[in-house]
């Protein structure tokens, strides 16, 4: 039967090799530079190692917690785009903007054949022509009436007064009664004449009005077909740059159908899709940072301008549009960005939870390693703390990353006291 120990040493010893001694069959191990297997402070805590002397403890330096914030990744596009449409029918004649050129607000772009557009105005100037020629007509002959019943209404005047003297002479017996009978007769027959031209002036002003209102009518089919012919050119509805073509020179273009398509890249807008657990990580109006791959060495600062309500039906993710300045337009569409969101960044750090178990009085106490008198000392700080999980505690307040602190003890600790640290203690 063969038995093995394996004895380890603080030190080397003289040879800094392992040996075996074999001893009336039995095998006898020794290591050198060897560790214990279990902290130092617990190895010192056996019974006889703690008679006298500083307690052992084991040390760690304090971590900050861990940087929650996460990178997502979008695409840039302009704050505006817009699709420049043919409002006529026509051959596309030309087209003097490719993809990537500016172009400003009325500038023209574009033209398609405008013979028809040109024919249609010319046949509606014709007959607005016509139009007016019927209103003048008609004011004539409206005129001619008038100059008919001012006869008329001599005419009648004139069989008044000869009737009414008639009638007196009849009286008195200086003409027949027959004559003074014609006179009425003759005042009846005017005074219908004088009615009837009265009615024609009020049908003939009927219509002038009528003939006017076809020529305002015809004047609103003029402008219409000068406004078909000024769509003819195309022009850009907004200064900023094409970003797609899409029709050429000689393709049938259709009322309604896309030729260009143009972008406002004064801004630029960067849309990210963001999980409803991190949407609390982003805020209306918060400043972000975004990297641009086109611009590697370059930093650029953004504004979060819209956060949807409403979350894509598949991926469950809420879109987050990110506003961009873009003097220049050197930021161009299409470019893959990269935001960075703030997360929880904070003083707080995570230690072991057998941190807090080295005081006796209290859960809430840890021990940082300070001097007295050139030796390692312990001072108990009193701190707050945060959730637990996994064996790990994270401290709140009164610990701050880069300070020591005791992870386990060979003994109670008590502020101030002087302890020795152990071989595995960090720093």
């Amino acid at each position: 039967m063969v038995v093995i120990r394996w004895f380890q040493k603080a030190r080397c010893t003289p040879l800094g090799v392992a040996g075996v001694l074999m001893v009336g069959g039995i095998a006898i191990a020794t290591v050198g530079c060897g560790r214990s297997v279990e902290p130092a402070a617990q190895a010192q805590a056996e019974p006889g190692n703690q008679a006298d002397g500083p307690a052992v403890v084991d040390v760690a330096t304090a971590a900050a917690a861990e940087d929650t914030s996460r990178i997502y990744t979008g695409t840039t596009r302009p704050v505006r785009q817009v699709s420049l449409r043919s409002q006529a029918e026509g051959r596309l004649l030309g087209l003097n903007a490719d993809v990537g050129d500016r172009v400003q607000q009325g500038q023209v772009v574009g033209n398609l054949e405008s013979v028809l557009l040109q024919t249609a105005v010319g046949e509606a100037q014709a007959e607005l022509a016509a139009r007016q020629f019927e209103v003048t007509q008609s004011e004539a002959e409206l005129a001619d009436i008038r100059t008919s019943i001012e006869e008329s209404r001599v005419r009648f005047q004139q069989a008044s007064n000869d009737a009414q003297r008639l009638k007196t002479l009849a009286s008195q017996g200086a003409v027949s009664t027959q004559e003074a009978e014609q006179a009425q007769t003759t005042l009846v027959t005017a005074e219908q004449a004088l009615q009837s031209s009265q009615e024609q002036v009020r049908t003939r002003q009927q219509a002038v009005a009528a003939a006017q209102q076809r020529v305002e009518a015809q004047r609103s089919i003029l402008r219409e077909t000068q406004q078909r012919l000024s769509f003819a050119n195309l022009t850009a509805s907004l200064a900023g740059v094409v970003l797609e073509r899409i029709a050429e020179p000689g393709d049938l273009v259709l009322p309604g159908e896309s030729v260009l398509t143009l972008g406002d890249l004064s801004r630029v807008l960067v849309v990210i899709e963001v999980a409803d657990s991190n949407l609390s990580e982003f805020s209306q109006g918060q400043s972000v940072e975004l990297a641009i791959d086109a611009f590697p060495d370059e930093t650029f600062t953004g504004q979060v301008s819209r956060i949807s309500p409403l979350a894509d039906s598949t991926s469950r993710l809420l879109p987050i549009e990110i506003t961009v300045a873009n003097p220049g337009g050197r930021i161009g569409s299409g470019l893959l960005a990269r935001v960075t969101s703030v997360g929880s960044q904070s003083s707080a750090v995570v230690v072991p939870e057998s941190a807090l178990e080295t005081a006796e009085a209290s859960d809430s106490q840890i021990f940082v390693i300070s001097e007295t008198d050139g030796s390692p000392a312990v001072e108990a700080r009193t701190v707050q703390v945060g959730d637990r999980a996994d064996g790990q505690v994270t401290i709140l307040s009164g610990l701050t990353p880069g300070e020591q602190y005791v992870i386990r003890s060979s003994q109670p600790l008590e502020s101030g006291q002087t302890v020795q640290l152990s071989l595995t203690s960090e720093g």
